[in-house]
């Protein structure tokens, strides 16, 4: 920039463009089935290939009422630090173990560190007050409704326990009700991410929540994940139930795990750091 403008004297251009100028903050690597299914193939790896979008969100969909989580790899990584639905981890906002297993059993992280849901952007007005609809980078935070609260605390610090208190469900999507009613949400519509939406839009219409919780795929003092060996590394590695990589699904249990289990992996790290 400083060559282009100060050096070779070329003016800055004034433009109003209309619509996202960052394309969601897409702007990394991305992999076709056909290069995921080789390195895939390479590993030996288990997997299910969905030939059409629909059938995989079916069974995406069927994975999270189960109560598990999965990590979500497809199209171009996110650019920034925080995961937009390409390189995300996902999990179920009504479950109140949710945050917990994510903090403990994958990210390997302190287990009151709070997530942020994905939410359809035409049902944000029922559920926060003053919300920005077009919040899709993550970037603010919103209060729930009164309305949508459990309970009201009259006093914050009337537990001992800060576990305790910060445990308790606050709505009935726990997971991503912090202990003071916000949440930072990620508004999606179709334009934002076709593929998120629609997930998103199988599991409201099976149960009235138009959420899903978004954390980054990685663990504890690593990048998002970037490539497809990043990806299966994190999936055999953790306690995460499953891997949707392109079109591509499977679950941690039917691969070849290492001897070492992820507490080991983990505390090895830890010692090489």
């Amino acid at each position: 920039l400083h060559l282009y403008h100060k050096v070779l004297g070329k003016k800055v251009k004034n433009e109003f463009i209309s619509g996202d100028r960052m394309k969601n903050s897409r702007l990394g690597p991305e992999y076709n089935d056909r290069e995921i299914k080789y390195f895939l193939d390479s590993i030996g790896a288990k997997y299910f290939y969905y030939h059409s979008d629909e059938a995989l969100i079916e069974n995406l969909v069927s994975e999270i009422l189960k109560g598990n989580i999965f990590g979500l790899f497809r199209g171009r990584m996110e650019f920034g630090p925080r995961a937009l639905g390409n390189r995300s981890i996902i999990g179920d906002p009504r479950s109140q173990e949710t945050q917990t297993k994510m903090n403990m059993k994958i990210k390997f992280r302190e287990s009151f560190r709070p997530f942020a849901p994905f939410v359809l952007s035409d049902y944000i007005d029922d559920w926060f007050e003053d919300a920005d609809r077009d919040n899709k980078y993550m970037l603010f935070v919103s209060h729930l409704k009164k309305e949508k609260r459990l309970q009201r605390f009259q006093n914050k610090y009337q537990k001992s326990n800060i576990l305790e208190r910060l445990n308790q469900p606050r709505s009935d999507i726990p997971a991503v009700t912090h202990v003071d009613y916000s949440a930072r949400i990620q508004t999606i519509n179709k334009e934002d991410n076709l593929f998120i939406y629609k997930l998103l839009l199988s599991f409201y219409e099976k149960t009235n929540i138009p959420f899903l919780v978004n954390t980054s795929f990685n663990v504890r003092g690593e990048p998002i994940v970037c490539s497809p060996l990043d990806a299966y590394n994190c999936l055999i590695n953790t306690y995460m139930d499953g891997l949707c990589i392109g079109n591509f699904f499977m679950k941690r249990s039917e691969q070849n795990l290492p001897v070492l289990s992820p507490e080991v992996v983990q505390l090895m790290r830890k010692i090489n750091d």
